[in-house]
C-alpha cells in the first residue's frame, strides 16, 4: 500500500501540473477566441451589465483570458498569468453573477452556481501561482 502510495504521488506530482494548466488554458483560449469572434456581441452585453469603456475593457479581456492562457498552457510565466487572471475574475464575477441581486429562484441558483465556479477556478489558478507551472513548461525547458 505504501509503494501504491509513494507511486500516485509521484506521478501526481509529475503530470498533475501540466493536466491543470492545459484544463485551466481549455476554459480561457476558447473564452478568448470566442469573444474576438462576437466582438460586437459581447460588448453590447457588457454595456447591459452598466460598464464604461466597453470596447476598452473587452479587448483587455481578450488580452488577459488568450494570452494568459496560452502563457498557462505553455508553462512560460504561468505564475503571473495565473495570478492576473485570479485577479481579473475577482470583478467578473462580482458583476456579472451578483446572485444575491436576484428575485427569481432559478436565476439566483444558476447565478450562484456561476459565481461559486468562478471561485472555485480563482482557487486553482491561486494553486498555480503559489506552485508554480510544473516539469513540463517552457519554464523548466533548458535551452543551451
Amino acid at each position: 500500500m505504501s509503494t501504491f502510495l509513494t507511486n500516485s504521488n509521484i506521478i501526481a506530482q509529475r503530470f498533475g501540473p501540466i493536466l491543470g494548466r492545459f484544463l485551466l488554458a481549455a476554459l480561457f483560449i476558447p473564452a478568448g477566441v470566442n469573444k474576438i469572434i462576437g466582438f460586437s456581441t459581447v460588448a453590447g452585453y457588457m454595456a447591459s451589465k452598466g460598464l464604461p469603456m466597453v470596447d476598452t475593457l473587452l479587448v483587455l479581456t481578450i488580452i488577459i483570458e488568450l494570452g494568459g492562457g496560452l502563457m498557462i498552457l505553455l508553462g512560460w510565466h504561468a505564475r503571473l498569468a495565473s495570478l492576473c487572471i485570479a485577479l481579473f475574475l475577482i470583478p467578473v464575477t462580482i458583476i456579472f453573477h451578483p446572485y444575491w441581486d436576484i428575485a427569481d429562484a432559478q436565476e439566483m441558483m444558476t447565478q450562484q452556481h456561476m459565481f461559486m465556479k468562478n471561485m472555485a477556478i480563482i482557487g486553482g489558478l491561486l494553486c498555480m501561482t503559489g506552485l508554480g507551472s510544473g516539469k513540463f513548461s517552457l519554464k523548466a525547458a533548458k535551452f543551451s
